[in-house]
């Protein structure tokens, strides 16, 4: 640090000394002597600045500048951190809820399958009735599952349960039955 602050005294004072003061208009011609009584005034002022008080002010300020450089270093590193811990929560989180929804995804088909079994029970036993029968069974039935299993009968046994149903329930089931196949 010691090492450091030396070389930025250095610096300074020799960046002060390039520095031009105020360039006159006027060109005036110095003796040598002169000139260099002038360099060591300019200098001598220069460094009157940095008494002993200045310098362990500077360096007091260098320090303290540093410390916070670290605490930001270091509040930045426990940031990411930190960042890092909840994006691998949040990960394993995405992990779970995708396992989960998978589980879901098979629970939805397992049950799909199993409604397509129920229907296809269900078409054989409208199947092998008397239409008379299959009317009265359909007329009380669920709307879908209706036309789900009429959608599934052979066109003549179907023509004949809808003219064995009441007129109302079997325009209503027609009509669906007609939106079921478009």
């Amino acid at each position: 640090m010691k090492k450091y602050l030396f070389i930025f005294c250095l610096f300074y004072i020799g960046f002060s000394l390039a520095v031009d003061e105020k360039p006159n208009s006027e060109s005036k011609n110095y003796t040598e002597k002169e000139f260099l009584d002038a360099v060591d005034k300019a200098v001598n002022n220069r460094l009157e600045r940095f008494k002993p008080k200045n310098l362990v002010d500077l360096s007091k300020e260098f320090m303290k500048k540093e410390r916070a450089l670290q605490l930001r270093e270091l509040e930045i590193q426990k940031r990411g951190e930190s960042l890092k811990a909840s994006q691998d929560d949040l990960g394993k989180k995405l992990r779970e809820l995708q396992a989960r929804s998978g589980k879901l995804l098979g629970c939805l088909d397992e049950n799909d399958q199993n409604q397509k079994k129920r229907v296809n029970h269900m078409v054989d036993v409208v199947s092998g009735m008397k239409p008379q029968n299959a009317a009265d069974v359909l007329s009380v039935q669920d709307v879908g599952i209706a036309v789900r299993i009429l959608g599934a009968l052979a066109p003549d046994k179907v023509s004949k349960i809808f003219n064995a149903m009441d007129k109302e329930i079997s325009a209503r089931l027609q009509k669906q039955f007609m939106s079921m196949k478009k």
